[in-house]
């Protein structure tokens, strides 16, 4: 299957896509890499892997629905079976969302539904969580509240960094977001009637509680 990922960052969990494929644990391939920052390292994963690159700046479209109009004939010019969100730090359109609908995954790092938005390891850290760590999830048009696939649990220490927890749930993404597509590539994973389905069983919604403190938006 043809892959398309979308960054704005450093791209680790680019990396560890790229590697899956390279070494044969997804069964397909990164066609490009897309991004809306210029500065993304990400962008020098993928170019030192020979995928193409490209940038959609979203500084240079005067609204949110043209940017994702000029994204979505980016994005489509490499026929991707599957559309990668992959620290991409945009909230995306409904018409956008909806285009690529059932073939778009996000990973967040947090144990959804707690902590849907930003800065998830601090507002572990302020709560007292015991654990923590991240969720991979089907694309839909509520911020962080699509259809829960895998989850993978990290323990929080009581003298936990933020950076010390995040890289912790680093491990973790790295291992579960390349498993998660690979079912996907093997048409084992779908999203229908709103739930994602694997291997024809409906998986289960996630049992975690949903914090109340305000849903924060991803920065532009």
């Amino acid at each position: 299957m043809n892959l398309v990922v979308l960054i704005s960052g450093t791209g680790s969990n680019l990396q560890a896509v790229i590697d899956a494929c390279k070494s044969g644990k997804i069964h397909g391939r990164v066609a490009a890499v897309v991004s809306n920052r210029a500065d993304a390292y990400g962008l020098k994963r993928a170019q030192a892997a020979d995928i193409h690159t490209a940038v959609i700046s979203h500084q240079d479209h005067p609204d949110r629905a043209q940017y994702d109009a000029a994204l979505i004939a980016e994005i489509d010019r490499h026929q991707p079976d599957l559309l990668i969100m992959a620290g991409f730090m945009r909230i995306l359109t409904p018409a956008f969302v909806n285009h690529y609908a059932g073939r778009m995954l996000n990973i967040h790092p947090s144990l959804l539904p707690k902590y849907q938005g930003l800065h998830t390891h601090q507002r572990a850290l302020d709560a007292g969580d015991s654990e923590h760590g991240a969720s991979v999830h089907f694309v839909t048009e509520e911020l962080d509240g699509g259809p829960v696939i895998l989850q993978a649990k990290v323990p929080v220490f009581a003298d936990d960094t933020v950076e010390e927890l995040a890289q912790r749930v680093h491990v973790q993404e790295h291992q579960i977001y390349p498993l998660v597509i690979n079912w996907f590539c093997q048409q084992r994973l779908v999203m229908k009637e709103g739930k994602a389905w694997l291997d024809g069983e409906c998986l289960p919604v996630s049992g975690y509680a949903s914090d109340d403190d305000g849903v924060e938006q991803p920065a532009e």
